[in-house]
């Protein structure tokens, strides 16, 4: 499963079964440059042959995920793979953490994606990651493929070319026909600041030691 080759590999199962791929990626960054990562994908069965088919592919079997997702820079939190009978679906999660943004370069999984966070001007900080093209070939129907891919920025979020934008979540969502040659997730964000306490903690603080000091005086005066 190289380059997410295994995920390409399953486009072969098309040719058998009437289902898609659907495959979403999920990423917090912190101001650190580190984060966590949640990958899920999946994709449907029709008959006992095709459950076959999905699993001498590899990348519903947990050891090969594992090997694919594992790296000395950062850390696997949990991966699960399962069979959903009730819809016929079968199932990876993947649960990551990264000491920072640019370890996960090293996972054999993620070659080629170039994965960055780096310094702009005025206090700014540009982050990306390139989405590599995806060839599946054999009269493959590639609009079926749908790949989303999401990241919390830990920062007020001054330009980006994402789908949606709610508040520091951006979305980007793609069918395999739409990659091309390949598309590159972009934004610029100006990092919250850390060193700073909101005003809304010091009146927090206030009213609280104010409304003590009260029960305290009636407390005393009775």
């Amino acid at each position: 499963m190289k380059n997410l080759r295994a995920l390409l590999s399953i486009a072969l199962l098309s040719i058998f079964m009437a289902g898609c791929l659907n495959y979403e990626q999920t990423t917090s960054l912190k101001i650190d440059g580190s984060g966590s990562m949640f990958i899920h994908y999946w994709t449907k069965w029709k008959t006992d042959k095709d459950t076959l088919l999905i699993d001498n592919l590899g990348i519903f079997k947990k050891d090969d995920v594992t090997k694919e997702f594992t790296s000395p820079y950062c850390k696997i939190k949990n991966i699960d793979v399962y069979k959903d009978f009730q819809d016929t679906t079968v199932h990876a999660k993947i649960e990551i953490e990264f000491p920072s943004f640019d370890s996960l370069n090293y996972m054999k999984v993620f070659k080629g994606s170039k994965f960055e966070l780096k310094q702009g001007s005025e206090n700014l900080k540009i982050f990306s990651q390139f989405v590599q093209p995806f060839a599946t070939g054999f009269g493959i129907d590639s609009k079926k493929y749908h790949i989303t891919y999401i990241y919390y920025i830990p920062g007020d979020i001054i330009s980006h070319n994402a789908d949606e934008l709610s508040n520091n979540k951006l979305t980007w969502n793609f069918t395999l026909d739409q990659l091309g040659t390949g598309k590159s997730l972009e934004a610029t964000f100006r990092p919250f600041r850390l060193k700073e306490t909101p005003t809304w903690i010091f009146v927090l603080a206030l009213s609280v030691l104010t409304v003590v000091f009260v029960f305290l005086f009636k407390k005393k005066k009775k």
